[in-house]
Formats: structure tokens, C-alpha cells, sequence
């Protein structure tokens, strides 16, 4: 696993060991981060990665400009992770690290882009108790199937990569921070 673009450009990212953590594809980062650049979402926003596990998705963020990205997890061992990870690619000036429940992390203010990637097996009640809990502008769900989004929020685009389907969405009323 690299960071498939910007400033950190192929260097190198770990994943936590063992199965608790599926790092999202390189292939599938490109194309997600891709379609948030012809977005205009990722260039100076403040980013949440919830359910952070290696923090590829948040550091692919700070290497293609976003200002700032806070991570999340529940699991010390990822979030030891997401620091090497943030060591080896220079931005852990730019970043904060959370141990917390991501199901029920409340940011102090409402970030530009949540990127929302949980274990597979999290239930679509889950996913819309996240969803209507959330305030931002722009939000990446990445799972194995289509998840059902809150009224509020509109698709932009949704693409399956193999076993992967990712959904970018944006909720009405909020601008782009």
C-alpha cells in the first residue's frame, strides 16, 4: 500500500496487522480521490477519517492538499499505525489522532470531508444513525454493498471496484469548508 498521489506521492503506508483492518485499494484511492479533486473537495478542507484503521484514506487527503485530518478509531493498535504512517510521510504537523467510538464521534466543528470506510459488516442502521449524525459537506462511504443515505444528502457518484462500492455524497445546506 502507497499514497497513490501528491505531495507524498508513493511512499510507502503499513496496514494494523491480522483481518480487523481492510485497507482500501490503491486503485480504488485513485479513482475516489480523482472524482473529490474534479469536486473541489479535498484542496485546504479539514478532513475526518472515521474508522481510520491504517489512515490511508486520510493521509492520500493531506498529500493532495487538504489543510488538516483528524483520525479515529477505537483500536490503539491502528492508531499506532495511522502515527508510523504519519511519520513516514511528513504529516503529522497537519494531523490529530483519536482514540474514540467513530460511531458516535461529534467533531467540535463541521469538517469539509468525512471519509467513512468501517468494517465491512457494519449494519445499514449503523450507517444511517453515522449519516444522520454528521455534519459536513462532502462524505466518501466506502463498503461492500450500496448504503442507504439520509434524506439530506445527495449522490454525486457511486462506483463499484470489485468487491468495493464507493459513494460520494454531499448534504444539502452546508457549504464547503
Amino acid at each position: 500500500m502507497r499514497v497513490v498521489a501528491g505531495e507524498a506521492r508513493g511512499r510507502t503506508l503499513v496496514a494494523p496487522p491480522g483481518r480487523a483492518t481492510r485497507p482500501t485499494a490503491d486503485r480504488v484511492r485513485q479513482a475516489t480521490f480523482n472524482a473529490l479533486h474534479s469536486l473541489e473537495a479535498v484542496e485546504g478542507a479539514t478532513v475526518l477519517d472515521l474508522f481510520a484503521g491504517s489512515g490511508a484514506l486520510g493521509i492520500e487527503a493531506l498529500s493532495r492538499g487538504a489543510r488538516h485530518a483528524t483520525f479515529v478509531d477505537n483500536d490503539a493498535g491502528a492508531l499506532a499505525v495511522v502515527r508510523q504512517n504519519l511519520e513516514a510521510t511528513g504529516f503529522v504537523d497537519r494531523a490529530t489522532v483519536l482514540r474514540a467510538d467513530a460511531e458516535r464521534h461529534e467533531p467540535p466543528e463541521p469538517p469539509g470531508l468525512v471519509l467513512l470506510d468501517p468494517p465491512y459488516a457494519f449494519g445499514d442502521d449503523q450507517w444511517m444513525a453515522v449519516l444522520d449524525r454528521l455534519a459536513a459537506s462532502t462524505v466518501v462511504v466506502e463498503s461492500d454493498r450500496e448504503v442507504p443515505l439520509p434524506p439530506r444528502w445527495i449522490i454525486l457518484r457511486a462506483r463499484r471496484y470489485g468487491s468495493t462500492v464507493v459513494t460520494i455524497a454531499r448534504q444539502e445546506g452546508i457549504a464547503q469548508a
